[in-house]
């Protein structure tokens, strides 16, 4: 148990995810002012940096998404100040903020990946057979993510994910080389399961309009359902989010999204270590399934916040 009493929840941010991680800031300050035993602050940031940060706060409860706020820089920021804070370290964060480098870790470690390639040059023909998902690598929630069918949808999927990234790129003051990534399209259903302190929750399937679970039926959408699978493949894809969490060095809470083909073939998309808890997140609703309230969720995760 930690003895944390002035807490800070920092939210917003400079990533194209600012205004998601507003509502998911807004929620978890008031699910902990809930609590009584908090005096909770609500810091949001403007730039990457803690110039906002109150001196005297006992610990951080980060509800950033995307760009610093989950690409290693606040995590940084924080453990150079010595400031407990919720969600993995630098190291993991920066690691699953890029899918390229996530891929390869679970390939190493024997987590399945849909088969993959990358692509830097925006002429470049798609190195792989069609269907596939085209995505930049370095951000989230939906941003830039295209489903090419046709050959003739190619080039401005490739453009999109290739200027996103390159947006990134230059917010995040890296390299100004864009790279998309190209993973081969997994038919069947898609999943999520949150690994919360080490306990794998309930897996979560998305069942969205149109079947393309993007940035609209992510955060707007209300014909988006969320129904909780008893079918065989359920053990073992809770076994490899939580194989996937460990091989990444996660810790705190930490989501991990699947595809599931109809043979119960499954498939690793990515991890998000910060995941949203706004009103349509699927963290919050595989807790509540479990009989975890969200003000105990948050409390949760807060009780695991440290540094390095």
């Amino acid at each position: 148990m930690n003895d944390f009493k002035k807490i800070a929840v920092l939210m917003g941010g400079t990533s194209n995810e600012r205004e998601v991680s507003l509502v998911s800031g807004r929620n978890v300050a008031e699910a902990l002012a809930s609590l009584v035993k908090y005096e909770v602050v609500s810091v949001v940031l403007d730039a990457d940096d803690l110039a906002a940060l109150p001196a005297d706060v006992d610990a951080c409860y980060v509800a950033l998404h995307g760009g610093w706020g989950e690409n290693g820089g606040v995590q940084s920021a924080l453990d150079a100040r010595g400031i407990p804070y919720t969600g993995p370290g630098a190291v993991a964060s920066r690691l699953t903020m890029d899918k390229i480098a996530t891929k390869k870790v679970l390939d190493a470690a024997g987590v399945p990946t849909a088969p993959w390639a990358t692509v830097s040059d925006y002429s470049a023909a798609c190195p792989l057979d069609l269907p596939c998902v085209v995505k930049p690598p370095l951000d989230g929630s939906s941003v830039g993510i295209s489903c090419v069918r046709t050959a003739a949808e190619w080039p401005a999927a490739l453009k999109l994910a290739l200027d996103t990234d390159l947006g990134y790129r230059q917010r995040e003051g890296l390299p100004e080389t864009p790279v998309a990534l190209v993973e081969k399209y997994i038919p069947g259903r898609e999943t999520t399961v949150g690994v919360l302190t080490g306990e794998v929750l309930p897996v979560v399937e998305i069942c969205a309009p149109n079947g393309w679970y993007g940035y609209e039926e992510k955060y707007n959408s209300n014909e988006t359902r969320y129904p909780f699978p008893h079918d065989d493949f359920v053990p073992e894809m809770k076994r490899l989010a939580k194989k996937a969490f460990d091989a990444c060095g996660c810790r705190g809470v930490t989501r991990v999204d699947f595809r599931v083909t109809p043979e119960g073939d499954m498939y690793v998309l990515e991890l998000n270590t910060s995941p949203g808890m706004t009103g349509h997140s699927l963290v919050p609703k595989a807790a509540a399934e479990t009989g975890i309230s969200f003000a105990a969720l948050c409390d949760r995760v807060l009780g695991a916040a440290t540094h390095d």
